[in-house]
C-alpha cells in the first residue's frame, strides 16, 4: 500500500469518528477507485498512480458541474465541489504560472525540442513531474505554444 493510500485510509477513519458523512463518502469513493485500478490492471498502486487517479476524479467532477450547472441543479454543483475540495487535500500542492513554465522550457530543452513533432518527448518528460500538481491541457497548451513559437 503506497503511503498516500495509507494516508486517505486515515483520513476515512478520522471522517467515520467525526460522523462526517460528505467527507465520509468522498474518501471511500476514491479508496474504491484506487481498488478498482489495482484488480482491473492486476497492480498495486504507488503513489504517482494514486495521483494520477485522484486527478481524473477531480476533473470527472469537473465536467460534472459543467453539466449540473447547465441543468440548474445547484444542489448537486454544490456537493461536486465539496467532493473537488475533499480530494484536493490529498493531492501535492499545485505548481503555479512560473514554476509549471520553467519546468516546461527545461523539459523542451532536455529532450531537444524543436518543433511540434517533438511534443509527444516533452509531454512524456513533463507528465511525471506536473501529474495532479497541474491541469495536463493547461501544460499541453504551453507546450504547443512554446514549440510552434520556434
Amino acid at each position: 500500500m503506497s503511503p498516500l493510500q495509507a494516508t486517505l485510509r486515515e483520513a476515512m477513519k478520522d471522517a467515520m469518528r467525526a460522523r462526517n458523512k460528505p467527507r465520509l463518502e468522498t474518501i471511500r469513493l476514491a479508496l474504491a477507485e484506487i481498488r478498482r485500478v489495482e484488480v482491473d490492471e492486476r497492480i498495486d498502486c504507488d503513489d504517482a498512480r494514486v495521483t494520477g487517479i485522484l486527478s481524473r476524479m477531480i476533473k470527472q467532477r469537473k465536467d460534472s458541474i459543467s453539466q449540473f450547472e447547465a441543468g440548474g441543479r445547484d444542489d448537486l454543483v454544490a456537493k461536486e465541489q465539496g467532493q473537488i475540495e475533499v480530494i484536493q487535500e490529498f493531492l501535492p500542492q499545485a505548481l503555479d504560472g512560473e514554476a509549471l513554465a520553467k519546468l516546461i522550457r527545461e523539459a523542451v530543452v532536455k529532450a531537444g525540442a524543436e518543433s511540434m513533432r517533438d511534443m509527444g518527448k516533452v509531454m512524456g518528460l513533463l507528465k511525471p513531474q506536473v501529474t495532479g500538481r497541474a491541469d495536463m491541457g493547461e501544460v499541453s497548451r504551453q507546450v504547443r505554444q512554446l514549440l510552434s513559437a520556434d
